[in-house]
């Protein structure tokens, strides 16, 4: 198990080498094409999508973005989804169901734009659109934290047939910063509030949030991004062989009843 804190993995999460998914997609897929805009609005840079092949299977990828400098964290909004983003991302997700293609979701986000034009363009109804629409799209949906799960910004990809996080990322309903502005008035407590929020994968899997933990390279996956995408590899093949070996209403079924039992609890 990894003894790291919570705080701790913050800090390898958010380091400069970081790998991102443009760095993981060239390593998992062939022939990838990247797909844009919502066919509503426009394109958003924080989400990427496409097709390509896993191991010969056509699938479709739905991605968000982080950058690892200024520049590229502007072109993509430093992974904060505007509306159009989680739009384009449901039409894609849609298509796949057309074509029969898996859908292979990457979360990396602090949490969708709350911007005043996000809010104009309707942020929170295309979250809550994408959360209801997912739940019943018929082809297998696959979602993997890479680092940063937050809020309804990565809650919106995070329907799905399974949930896998690297060892180092975490996955909460605010973001720890945010935790600690609302709660102690201060935002300076991020670290403090990281570690009592249970967001670490080993939290989600005794949760029943999370169903697979993904091991990174020792150190981090910015020490050996070709094994821990190997390893990413080694779990989409496994998943994909358990989700499409069902039928369609076997896994809605599934699918339905794996997020009735988030939150159970029982009192002594």
């Amino acid at each position: 198990m990894n003894e790291l804190t919570a705080c701790q993995r913050l800090d390898l999460i958010r380091h400069k080498e970081r790998p991102t998914v443009r760095d993981y997609i060239p390593l998992l897929f062939d022939h990838f094409y990247e797909l844009h805009g919502d066919r509503l609005f426009g394109d958003d840079g924080a989400i990427l999508g496409g097709i390509g092949y896993f191991k010969g299977i056509p699938v479709t990828v739905i991605a968000e973005v982080k950058g690892r400098n200024l520049e590229e964290n502007k072109a993509c909004n430093f992974a904060m989804p505007h509306p159009e983003g989680y739009r384009k991302a449901l039409r894609l997700a849609r298509q796949a169901e057309k074509f029969h293609r898996p859908v292979i979701c990457f979360i990396d986000t602090p949490g969708a734009f709350c911007g005043i034009d996000a809010e104009q363009h309707g942020q929170g109804e295309a979250i809550a659109k994408n959360i209801m629409e997912f739940m019943m799209i018929k082809t297998p949906i696959i979602s993997i934290i890479l680092g940063e799960g937050g809020s309804g910004g990565a809650l919106a990809l995070g329907v799905c047939d399974e949930l896998a996080m690297l060892e180092n990322s975490i996955y909460s309903v605010i973001s720890p910063r945010g935790f600690a502005s609302i709660l102690w008035k201060d935002p300076s407590r991020e670290r403090e509030a990281c570690d009592i929020m249970k967001i670490t994968a080993e939290d989600l899997v005794r949760l029943k949030v999370c169903d697979h933990i993904i091991a990174e390279a020792e150190g981090g996956a910015h020490n050996d991004a070709q094994l821990t995408a190997e390893n990413i590899s080694e779990y989409i093949s496994q998943a994909l062989e358990r989700k499409l070996q069902k039928g369609l209403d076997e896994l809605l079924n599934q699918r339905y009843n794996k997020f009735r039992t988030v939150g159970e609890f029982s009192e002594g």
